[in-house]
This record gives structure tokens, C-alpha cells and sequence, in this order.
């Protein structure tokens, strides 16, 4: 079994410019044994190293079953981040994990899926998205929304475009503001759940991006009279070590590396909106 604690080396093998802000490595372990031996669930996260700066928390994108590449998609904000952007096919990082709880997909298999995001929140559900349009026999309903704060901030136009022409798939898309020519909905993302059509009895829904707009949905759909329960969470926190140790990721009882960063909704029910946590 990998050492958590030290990363693996891992070869950039393609980078590709999302957004002006936004860029996704796509990379390849440069050990073959360790590559073909790496398994991941949609929602775990790496840390990605680079060398002489230091590493950060980064949600795996592609599909568990694609064995040539993991992809990473990263907003550059920080020192690490920006880092990153800074290199190209063919230089190296480190990447340590797969680390936390994915989502629930076993789950969710029957049943028909809503999946919510905000922002960058799109990265983490954008490998749900893969995985059950690779396995479209296996869930019901697909039901994709997505909310930016401005236009300028959609990455994957063209990707959602080509899910919303899929059987059983419906894409709503929002903008808090709108661009010229913006054809789709100006406000919030918690203001498309009205027109999203699925079956509240037989649904389960996944979410990511900010915590507010999270709440703000949950409660929502639970106003819909989905069960608390069908309820999923992918939460940020600042997360160093990985494994539960060093405590920067802690959430109440919950260390967001280790018991996340995948939540049912009754675990965080209790921490939502509450000042300190």
C-alpha cells in the first residue's frame, strides 16, 4: 500500500486553459506499476505537489474506470495554485491520495440524480456527470444546474450543451450577472430548483460550491419534500495533511480530508450557517 505521506511523481502530460483564471493538468504517473494500481471514486481529492512551494487539495475529474490520465481542473488563487499554472506538458509534480469520501454513486444507482453547483463547484460534479453518462442504464433522471456569480465564469459551455441533447437529461444554467447575450437564467442557482423536473420520491441529490448557496439548496429540496437523507455535500476547508492529522480541515466532530469531503446532509444539518465552524 502507497505511503500517504509521500507523493508520487506524476508527469504533465496535456494543460488545458478552462478559463482566464481556470486551467485542468491532465497526468500520468511516471511509476507504471503505481499508475495501473491507482483507484479513485468520484469526489476523492490529491494533494498536488509542487516542488519547493508546497502542495494543495484538488478534486480528480475523470472517470474511475479511464486508466490513461488523471485530470485535475484548479483555479489559480493562490501561491501553489499559481504555481502550477506556470508549467507545461511534460514537467513534473507530485500527487499524494486518492484521499476522503466520495459520492455516493452506489447510492444514487435507480434513483434519479440532481446535481447542484456554484463556481468552481462544477470540477468535483463534473465526474459525477462522466460516470453516470458512461453508465446512463444504471440512474434514472440526470438533472444538471449550474450557478456562476458572472458568464465570463462558465467553463464547459460546449460540455453542457452536449449533456443537455442527452436522453433524460435536463441543464439549467444561471448567472448572478449576465454578460451580453446570455441566454439562460439571471440570479441565483437555488432559483432553478422550481424548474427542475425530476421525482422528489426516487431522487437524490448532490451539491458543491459555496456553503451558503449549499444551505440555501438543501433547503430548498427539502421544501420539496426530498428526504434529508437523499442529501449530499462536497465541503472546502483549508486541508494540509490528508489523513486526519493536522486538524486545519476540522469541522465540528468531522475532519473534512478524512470523513468528507463528501457529507450526507443530516451530518452537517447541525454545523450549516453556524458562526466559528
Amino acid at each position: 500500500m502507497p505511503n500517504p505521506s509521500l507523493p508520487a511523481e506524476a508527469e504533465i502530460v496535456e494543460r488545458i486553459q478552462e478559463s482566464e483564471s481556470i486551467y485542468t493538468l491532465r497526468l500520468r504517473m511516471t511509476d507504471q506499476a503505481a499508475h495501473a494500481a491507482y483507484a479513485f471514486v468520484p469526489g476523492q481529492f490529491n494533494m498536488v505537489y509542487l516542488q519547493g512551494i508546497g502542495e494543495v487539495p484538488i478534486s480528480i475529474v475523470s472517470d474511475p474506470d479511464d486508466d490513461s490520465l488523471l485530470d485535475h481542473t484548479i483555479r489559480a488563487v493562490g501561491r501553489v495554485t499559481r504555481g502550477l499554472e506556470q508549467l507545461r506538458a511534460g514537467q513534473r509534480v507530485g500527487i499524494r491520495g486518492p484521499f476522503g469520501r466520495g459520492w455516493p454513486l452506489d447510492q444514487a444507482c435507480g434513483h434519479d440524480v440532481v446535481l447542484i453547483t456554484g463556481g468552481l463547484g462544477c470540477a468535483p460534479l463534473v465526474s459525477v456527470i462522466n460516470y453516470v453518462v458512461r453508465r446512463r442504464e444504471r440512474f434514472g433522471r440526470l438533472v444538471i444546474l449550474q450557478g456562476v456569480k458572472h458568464t465570463d465564469d462558465l467553463i464547459w459551455h460546449d460540455r453542457y450543451m452536449a449533456w443537455a441533447k442527452l436522453p433524460d437529461t435536463q441543464v439549467l444554467l444561471a448567472a448572478d450577472i449576465a454578460g451580453q447575450g446570455w441566454p439562460y437564467h439571471v440570479g441565483l442557482v437555488t432559483e432553478l430548483i422550481d424548474r427542475a423536473q425530476f421525482d422528489r420520491d426516487n431522487a437524490i441529490a448532490m451539491m458543491c460550491g459555496p456553503e451558503r448557496m449549499m444551505q440555501a439548496c438543501a433547503e430548498a429540496l427539502l421544501a420539496r419534500d426530498m428526504a434529508a437523507g437523499n442529501l449530499w455535500l462536497s465541503m472546502e476547508r483549508n486541508m494540509h495533511c490528508g489523513v486526519g492529522h493536522c486538524g486545519h480541515c476540522q469541522l465540528g466532530p468531522h475532519f473534512v480530508c478524512k470523513d468528507g469531503p463528501v457529507f450526507n446532509y443530516t451530518e452537517l444539518a447541525p454545523l450549516l450557517g453556524v458562526r466559528g465552524f
